[in-house]
């Protein structure tokens, strides 16, 4: 429609006016007739318009109405359409701002409304209309919605609704028959006063009378039309959003599809505003939702970004923010020196290697093996062990691409929460720590089972007794409340870690790959998390500030060797104000090696400025625990003398891990409100859904929004993948699945979207990625760095899904795809999953290398350039070995 000055025109001669209001006469009188006849035609809802058509208009439509558009079913029913029973009004040609409507040009049916109801000069009547028009688009944008017509109670109303409407369009086919008449008398007249004023011309403030009621000048301008057009097209627009919002199954939706949305409701709306459409039953009813549906699933399809896969859950979440990358920091630039041979690796160029016989690996560790742990030949160079450097990582430059064998008569694992009392023995056939451990209730063989009493060496007679100790000794613990997440240092079998599932504790369990046989893979196997890890020469693979408890019982680890340089490593992991828990001898017992090794701690725990909470007897056990409590302020710091343990340097990031040197130096705890480390996080599971007090908004998130909202996003985004895919789509039976790695983890949405699943996460964030691992504890969650162009700190055969979003796209430019799904296939237990989200190039890809593999592909779905896939691991194995390493 075009806003512009209407422009009477002159008679020429009184012939072709005469003839003009001939013409008017006839047209009408035909529209009369039709009007007449079409009187059966109840309209679903009564809606009188003041029409701002011209008389030529009038007159067109008149002689087309035969041609009138009709709303299709999509299986090509034809819905009986009809002209609106408003009374035609003519414009008023002196109105210079009056707003034009034709069939070619439409514009927004509700600001036409309510451009109408000011015209009207009558104000009950002009309230009258712009309710019912305001009843009538509710009633389109409800069609609109299917969700809202589901259910038998939602078709009975829907029967009583029509009913009622029947009822109205009889009650008002008197008042109609009545206001048609009247027309034909005001044309009579209109067309007696033509024919005496023939060759005059006609005043631009006549008063022209249609259905009795006056059309007169309103004077409004064009500044106040428009500010009145705009206003009402606001509150469309908020409404329309918030309804979207409410009835979006994708979640979160952008603004210009917010803007399709409108523009399909108002198409809609202009559609019955401007026709009237014939309801014979509830089915024909239900025709134009189908159509309405088509039309916002046509409109959804032509989304790039949020296109729709299996199960209505949307495609993927938005793409990193290249210019988020400057805002965050990444592991990989802390430890360059030590990847610069990462920078010299071999590219994945051709895929040649995808047709290459695979074998199996020959090792000396064999079906235990795992490459950066086993590596014998970089062991064997070592100058020194002191300080167990035999037991970090150190990773073949070439990583292997040879398959780990089974062991004889493996099983599929037991299920949890059995899995955490009882093994298969074939599945980890190895009975040492059965045999020197079997007295203090470790592990005990039993038939073809290995068992697990709950007990260890510093609770013989269980971990729940243990553990409630330890609460009693300090209340402020708080399990799963204030403490949330824990760190089990030399864990054993992982009973602790284990048992403080049932208090809502998150347990980071670890212990060397040494002499104990098979620890963490006894403690993996019985779905309890665990990596292979030493207090050695280097940091462990943590942030600073993340860990609400540190425990050590009886852990056989030289706290205050080398100037303490271990217990300040605890000391960075440690949230300020946590707790460090010590349940070892030289706490409760009298041996002149106790007594020295206490003297030593204690004045290395003060210089810490630790504060000693308390030291609690256990009389059950026959044991006694130290509890220490690392300090919220820098006080204490400032008030040493001598100034030992030093503070470290401002250049030394306390969150670079990655490969990092130990440093015998302690940092200051953060005191502003907006420094990570300041606050303690919210209790759990508060914490869980709540962005960090220390993600501002000035900080740009991941995928380019402010990081609070990025954090809120990712969640939402997260928790609709795994409802509508992941738990019933992808032919996963979570009932036995337990250890779960999400290898490209960002803020963690991905594990919290499990939180209801008996399941936990290995949140792994990547050397080359954003640092988001310190956002993942604050959320009571818990992961580890790492680079999956090498190997992962675990035993084979211990994990039973991976979740990969967008790594291998990312992967491939650093190394062959190869490399990874070899070590995706060495931790993965056969009937084991695997999930993958990337670009559609990439999927085919893996896939080829998992059939490769003998997976079984159980999904291959892609769309608009992005797929997913799902897999589960079989039981094959190759028949040939490689050659000796």
């Amino acid at each position: 429609m075009a806003t512009g000055k209407f422009r009477g025109s002159k008679r020429s001669s009184g012939t072709t006016s005469y003839s003009t209001t001939i013409v008017v006469f006839v047209a009408l009188s035909i529209l009369l007739i039709w009007l007449l006849t079409s009187n059966s035609i109840s309209p679903p809802q009564s809606t009188t318009r003041a029409s701002t058509k011209s008389p030529k208009q009038i007159t067109s439509i008149a002689h087309s109405h035969h041609s009138l558009p009709q709303v299709i079913h999509p299986d090509h029913e034809d819905i009986p359409t009809q002209l609106s029973d408003d009374p035609i009004k003519p414009l008023d040609p002196s109105r210079p701002n009056e707003i034009q409507e034709t069939q070619d040009d439409k514009k927004d049916a509700s600001s036409n409304s309510d451009t109408s109801n000011n015209r009207d000069s009558s104000g009950g009547k002009g309230d009258e209309e712009k309710q019912e028009v305001k009843t009538q688009k509710n009633d389109i944008k409800t069609e609109a919605n299917p969700n809202k017509m589901e259910g038998k109670e939602s078709v009975e109303e829907e029967e009583k609704q029509i009913a009622l409407e029947t009822q109205t369009s009889e009650e008002s086919s008197g008042t109609q028959k009545q206001q048609v008449e009247q027309t034909a008398e005001d044309t009579k007249q209109m067309v007696k006063n033509d024919h005496n004023q023939e060759g005059n011309e006609k005043s631009d403030s006549e008063e022209t009378k249609v259905d009795g009621s006056e059309i007169t000048q309103n004077h409004i301008t064009d500044d106040d039309q428009q500010q009145r057009i705009e206003e009402h097209q606001k509150q469309e627009d908020d409404q329309i959003q918030q309804q979207g919002q409410s009835n979006d199954p994708l979640g979160a939706i952008s603004h210009d599809q917010i803007q399709h949305d409108e523009a399909s409701i108002h198409s809609v709306e202009d559609q019955v505003t401007n026709q009237e459409i014939k309801y014979d039953s509830v089915d024909e009813r239900r025709n134009l939702t189908s159509l309405n549906q088509k039309m916002n699933q046509e409109e959804l399809a032509m989304r790039n970004d949020d296109a729709s896969f299996p199960n209505g859950e949307s495609s993927g979440i938005p793409k990193e923010s290249t210019e988020s990358k400057k805002s965050w920091s990444t592991q990989g630039d802390q430890s360059e020196n030590q990847n610069e041979r990462r920078k010299a690796g071999s590219k994945d160029k051709d895929n040649d290697s995808y047709g290459n016989k695979w074998q199996l690996c020959n090792v000396t560790a064999g079906t235990d093996y795992i490459p950066c742990l086993d590596n014998e030949k970089e062991i064997a160079k070592l100058h020194s062990r002191k300080h167990y450097e035999h037991r970090e990582r150190h990773c073949p430059k070439e990583p292997p691409t040879c398959l780990v064998p089974l062991p004889k008569g493996y099983k599929r694992p037991i299920d949890w929460p059995l899995s955490r009392d009882k093994i298969w023995y074939s599945n980890v056939p190895h009975t040492l720590l059965a045999e020197v451990k079997g007295h203090q209730n470790w592990v005990k063989l039993s038939g073809e089972f290995l068992t697990f009493p709950g007990g260890g060496t510093q609770f013989i007679h269980g971990a729940l007794h243990y553990i409630d100790f330890l609460q009693e000794a300090v209340p402020d613990i708080a399990w799963g409340k204030h403490s949330r997440v824990v760190l089990d240092v030399g864990c054993g079998v992982a009973s602790f870690g284990g048992y403080l599932f049932d208090r809502d504790v998150l347990t980071m369990s670890f212990a060397p790959k040494d002499e104990h046989e098979a620890q963490i893979q006894l403690a993996l196997e019985r779905g309890i998390p665990a990596i292979s890890a030493v207090m050695g020469s280097q940091r462990l693979p943590f942030p600073s500030r993340v860990f609400d408890l540190v425990h050590c019982a009886r852990c056989r680890v030289p706290w205050h060797a080398d100037g303490g340089a271990l217990l300040l490593e605890l000391n960075r992991v440690l949230r300020p104000g946590g707790y460090f828990v010590w349940s070892a001898t030289p706490v409760y017992q009298k041996l002149k090696e106790d007594v020295e090794i206490w003297k030593e701690m204690s004045n290395l725990t003060v210089a810490m400025c630790w504060e000693l909470v308390t030291i609690k007897k256990d009389k059950m056990n026959s044991i006694g625990a130290a509890i220490y409590q690392k300090p919220d302020t820098n006080d204490c710091y400032e008030r040493r003398k001598p100034n030992h343990p030093p503070i470290c340097k401002s250049d030394d990031d306390p969150n670079a891990a990655w490969y990092v040197p130990l440093q015998s130096c302690m940092h200051r705890v953060p005191i502003q409100e907006n420094e990570r480390g300041s606050q303690w996080p919210e209790e759990w599971p508060e914490r869980m859904e709540t962005p960090p007090y220390w993600l501002n908004k000035s900080h740009m998130g991941i995928y380019g929004k402010p990081a609070p909202d990025d954090f809120v996003s990712d969640y939402e985004h997260w928790k609709e993948m795994v409802s509508k895919s992941y738990t019933h789509g992808l032919g996963i039976s979570w009932s036995n699945v337990r250890n779960v790695m999400d290898t490209r983890a960002v803020y963690g949405g991905f594990a919290a979207a499990l939180k209801d699943l008996k399941v936990w996460v290995m949140n792994v964030v990547n050397v080359d990625s954003p640092d988001t691992l310190p956002i993942i504890y604050e959320r009571g969650l818990f992961g580890i760095y790492h680079d999956w162009c090498e190997s992962f700190s675990t035993y084979p055969r211990t994990y039973d899904l991976l979740h990969a979003d967008h790594l291998f796209s990312r992967l491939k430019k650093r190394c062959k795809l190869e490399i990874v799904m070899a070590e995706m296939d060495r931790i993965v237990r056969p009937g084991g999953k695997l999930i993958v989200r990337d670009e559609s190039i990439t999927i085919g890809e893996v896939e080829k290398l998992l059939k490769s593999l003998h997976w079984e592909v159980y999904l291959n779905f892609s769309k608009n350039q992005e797929g997913i896939l799902s897999a589960q691991k079989s039981d094959w194995r190759p028949d040939s070995y490689a050659p000796p390493s």
